[in-house]
C-alpha cells in the first residue's frame, strides 16, 4: 500500500495535488463567494454541449438502458428457471445469453437473483394490468371485477407457472426477508388500483389484507392444478371470493347494530355523574 502511495505522488501532478490541499488545509475553508466565483468560472469554460449540460437526460438514458437489460435478461432466463431456479447461476447465465455484460447485470439487479425474481412479479403485475385496461371491465359488479382481475393476473403467467412457484417458494424463505410480503402487497394493490378502487380510509388496508389471502391460496392451488384449463382453480377462486363476501355482508350488518348501540363513554360518565 505504502509503495502504490510513493508511486503516485512521485509524479508531479501527484505533488501538485499534494500541494494544493496542504495549502488549503493551512489556509482554511475558501469563503462562499470565492467558491461560487470558482463554480461560475469553470462553466464559463465548459464548451457548448459538454457532458455536464447532459446530465439530466444522460441519466434517463441510463436507466432506459437498464431497465432494456432486466427484459432481456428476464427473457433469456425464463426457459431455465424451471430446471435451475432462480440462482446466481441463472442470472449470469442469462446475461450472457443477452448480451449483456455482468457490469451492467450488477446494476440491474444489485441484489442478484432475487432481484431477478422480484422483477419477474412485477413484470407480471403490469402485464395484468395491461391486460385489463383493454377490457371493459367498468360495467361489472365489484365481485366480478376483483374475480376476473385475479384470474388475469395468473393467466399472465400461465406458461410460467413453475417460475411464478419457484419465486414464491424463494421469497418464503427467512433469508428473503420482507421481499415475499412486499411482493404481495405490490400484486393485490395493483388488482385494486386496476378495477378502480379509489379509497384512502381504514379500507384502503382491509381490502388489500382481505385480497392477500384470497391471492396467496389461489396461486398455491394453481400451482398443483393439473385440471383442464385450470378449471379447479377458478372454482376455487370462485369460493374464496364468496367467503369474502359473507365476510362483508356480516361485517357491513356488525356496522349497523353497532351504530344502534349507546356510546360506552357517554354511559359511563351518566353513572359517574348522574347527567346525561
Amino acid at each position: 500500500m505504502n509503495a502504490i502511495i510513493s508511486t503516485a505522488f512521485s509524479t508531479r501532478s501527484g505533488w501538485t495535488i499534494f500541494r494544493n490541499l496542504s495549502s488549503r488545509r493551512k489556509r482554511g475553508p475558501s469563503p462562499p463567494r470565492a467558491v461560487r466565483q470558482r463554480i461560475r468560472n469553470r462553466r464559463r469554460q465548459m464548451p457548448e454541449g459538454s457532458t455536464a449540460k447532459k446530465r439530466p437526460g444522460t441519466g434517463k438514458a441510463k436507466a432506459d438502458r437498464l431497465e432494456a437489460a432486466r427484459m432481456k435478461i428476464l427473457e433469456a432466463a425464463l426457459p431455465h428457471v424451471a430446471f435451475d431456479g432462480w440462482t446466481p447461476r441463472l442470472l449470469a447465465e442469462a446475461a450472457d445469453a443477452a448480451g449483456i455484460s455482468h457490469g451492467d447485470m450488477r446494476l440491474a439487479f444489485p441484489g442478484g437473483a432475487a432481484d431477478l425474481a422480484d422483477f419477474f412479479l412485477a413484470d407480471g403485475d403490469r402485464r395484468m394490468e395491461e391486460a385489463l385496461a383493454r377490457e371493459d371491465i367498468g360495467a361489472l359488479k365489484i365481485r366480478e371485477r376483483i374475480t376476473r382481475a385475479v384470474r388475469t393476473r395468473i393467466e399472465v403467467d400461465r406458461n410460467n407457472r413453475e417460475a411464478m412457484r419457484r419465486a414464491v417458494t424463494l421469497f418464503a424463505l427467512p433469508l428473503s426477508g420482507m421481499r415475499g410480503p412486499n411482493a404481495l402487497y405490490r400484486t393485490v394493490d395493483a388488482i385494486w388500483r386496476a378495477v378502480g378502487d379509489t379509497s384512502t380510509d381504514f379500507n384502503f388496508y382491509t381490502k388489500r389484507a382481505t385480497l392477500a389471502g384470497v391471492f396467496s391460496s389461489v396461486s398455491l392451488y394453481w400451482f398443483s392444478d393439473d385440471s383442464e384449463n385450470y378449471q379447479r382453480t377458478w372454482a376455487f377462486l370462485d369460493r374464496r371470493i364468496e367467503d369474502v363476501m359473507r365476510f362483508e355482508r356480516v361485517k357491513a350488518g356488525v356496522k349497523g347494530v353497532a351504530a344502534k348501540l349507546p356510546d360506552p363513554v357517554a354511559l359511563l360518565g351518566r353513572l359517574r355523574y348522574g347527567r346525561g
